[in-house]
């Protein structure tokens, strides 16, 4: 009887196994701080601190800007000294 389960189970699936299609596999984002050796994460830049900033002001996680761990803690350094000189706000109206 289990034999019967696992087999209607099977027939009903017509792809891979572990294929889901809610989800579909994106590929992994590569820090652009480690990539490119020439750029440097300048505070006092306003264009590059936007880019790790979302329209509300607050600092974009690493899973969307795809920063490693040592760069996101700079990206946040940076950020938060932009917002102390007024150069970025602390949020949005």
């Amino acid at each position: 009887m289990s034999d019967k389960k696992n087999n209607k189970k099977n027939n009903n699936k017509n792809y891979d196994e572990d294929y889901n299609p809610r989800f579909r596999k994106q590929r992994k984002k590569v820090c652009a701080l480690c990539s490119d050796k020439n750029f440097n994460l300048d505070y006092k830049n306003y264009d590059q601190m936007k880019k790790f900033v979302n329209d509300k002001g607050k600092i974009l996680p690493r899973r969307t800007t795809g920063a490693c761990a040592k760069h996101q803690r700079d990206i946040t350094i940076a950020v938060k000294r932009a917002r102390h000189i007024a150069i970025l706000p602390y949020t949005q109206n």
